[in-house]
């Protein structure tokens, strides 16, 4: 599945770009929120992305690089995108906070940056839906994909059917139609793509390239 990140979309015509990327076969859009100090960037807050989901006919999937991560899901949640992923390096309790999301209806999922390993999160695995793994140092697009992300999709699908589970594996950063094929060979079930998308003159033949 494609869920094109929106970081590189053209922001002086947002509702155009969101509506040819769900027109052109994506399964997600991707937000991408970040708050310039876990990150150093900052992107948007939730009334642009309330514009984001009314014209979106493809499901929301928030990407949480904040602080205070409990206060941005309360600030997010009502918007019901399908997941709100949150980093695990600045959670001091995901327990509650997984649990937190799924009262609001929503699917949770666990970030990990490139130098954290699958081993962090083994004993919340079977309470999330989804796990992305960063392939780039996460603030900025358009960044060099981190090779080593594919071993580490390998063992953390290894956990995930030792479990018995059906958690998504998602990866973002650097994603092309090259590394896309051998990230599906290791289990991954979602690549985020927004400068391979968006810089692309035909984004259905950009998606259907990593499909």
């Amino acid at each position: 599945m494609v869920a094109p990140s929106i970081l590189s979309a053209n922001f002086g015509r947002l509702d155009d770009e969101i509506k040819a990327i769900c027109d052109a076969g994506c399964d997600f859009v991707h937000v991408d929120v970040m708050d310039g100090h876990f990150v150093p960037n900052m992107t948007i807050g939730p009334v642009v992305v309330n514009a984001v989901a009314k014209v979106a006919t493809k499901p929301l999937d928030i990407h949480l690089m904040v602080q205070n991560n409990t206060f941005f899901v309360d600030l997010f949640a009502p918007l019901k995108p399908e997941f709100i992923s949150f980093h695990i390096e600045e959670e001091k309790h995901p327990h509650r906070l997984i649990q937190k999301i799924k009262g609001y209806g929503i699917k949770p999922a666990i970030v990990l940056n490139p130098h954290t390993p699958p081993s962090s999160i083994e004993y919340i695995l079977e309470e999330l839906d989804m796990v992305l793994l960063m392939s780039v140092n996460p603030g900025f697009g358009g960044q060099k994909f981190i090779p080593s992300v594919i071993e580490k999709a390998r063992k953390l699908k290894s956990m995930i059917e030792e479990k018995g589970l059906k958690t998504l594996i998602e990866v973002d950063g650097g994603v092309n139609d090259k590394n896309a094929k051998e990230l599906k060979s290791v289990g991954v079930d979602i690549v985020v793509a927004g400068n391979y998308v968006f810089s692309n003159p035909s984004y259905k033949d950009a998606i259907s390239s990593l499909k």
